[in-house]
């Protein structure tokens, strides 16, 4: 493979324009995204979706396509759309073997806005690939380059979309081996005031693999969910406590039974500075490496 960058294409709002009807599909190719951003580049169409409903088997084909060669060096570009821009870029950070860069973009608004900023966006993204700051997976967006780790979508309109849960960049672990997350089954479930036990049990008992909890504050819970996370700890069942709060990361520092002191006690592993998409990632990564969870959370 050449050293020039290589822009993979998958769908999102970056690659959309507007119908008939006043919704944004996708219709442009890898091609056309290369073409409008003023830059050269290598295209290649790897799926067409809106990122929402991306699943872990396309997560799986992505990383193959970006892994396939074990020895490049060769720099890449992703476009990819901005609800699980995140994630996607925290499932490629957590298997990228060392030195190699990743680099992903996306856009706010559709390709035939007036204001359209994803020629801008993958301008610079392809530029950064070219002469990255350093290893790793990186997003490029509305001006700022950000490491994956730690990394949100933190407004659904401005042009300047993701920031990173705390103010001093996550340190990256160490790259795990990649292995296929299709048949894992890890939900995330949402905490709020006064929650009872139910759900919590209804997910232990349905067969899953993992179970990352969207917590309150800095990673608690109520008293009767926090029973029902231990119940799920006692059997076996992994689970990650994340955090609701944008900003900040978790810390197990309240008792009670649903406090996140509690919750470590009975085994529940807190999320640090990733948000609940991301945890869900890093959970699913370890499950299918046989990687212990805390070397990636």
């Amino acid at each position: 493979m050449s050293n020039s960058v290589l822009v993979i294409a998958t769908g999102g709002t970056i690659a959309c324009t507007t119908n008939a009807d006043g919704a944004r599909v996708p219709t442009l190719t890898a091609a056309d995204l290369i073409a409008r951003s003023g830059r050269s580049a290598e295209p290649y169409d790897a799926i067409s979706l809106d990122s929402s409903a991306i699943t872990f088997a396309d997560l799986d084909l992505l990383l193959e396509l970006l892994l396939a060669d074990a020895t490049s060096t060769s720099p890449i570009v992703l476009t990819h759309g901005t609800d699980s821009l995140a994630e996607t870029a925290l499932a490629i950070d957590l298997v990228l073997p060392a030195g190699r860069t990743v680099v992903l973009t996306g856009a706010q608004l559709p390709d035939d806005h007036p204001n359209a900023d994803g020629p801008a966006n993958l301008r610079g993204a392809i530029d950064i690939a070219a002469n990255p700051p350093g290893p790793g997976v990186f997003v490029h967006f509305g001006g700022d380059t950000l490491p994956a780790r730690g990394l949100y979508k933190c407004s659904t309109q401005s042009l300047r979309a993701f920031a990173l849960t705390t103010d001093t960049p996550a340190a990256r672990p160490a790259p795990v081996p990649r292995a296929p997350l299709a048949d894992l089954k890890v939900p995330i479930l949402r905490a709020w005031p006064g929650a009872d036990a139910s759900l919590v049990d209804h997910v232990a008992n349905s067969g899953v693999d993992g179970i990352v909890i969207e917590a309150l504050g800095s990673g608690n819970v109520s008293d009767p969910m926090g029973a029902a996370i231990a119940r799920a700890c006692e059997r076996g069942i992994p689970v990650v406590i994340a955090t609701s709060v944008p900003h900040g990361g978790v810390e197990f520092a309240y008792g009670g039974a649903g406090g996140g002191a509690t919750l470590g006690t009975v085994g529940a592993l807190p999320a640090g500075p990733l948000s609940a998409g991301q945890a869900r990632i890093s959970l699913a990564t370890a499950l299918a490496s046989g990687t212990d969870p805390r070397l990636v959370l």
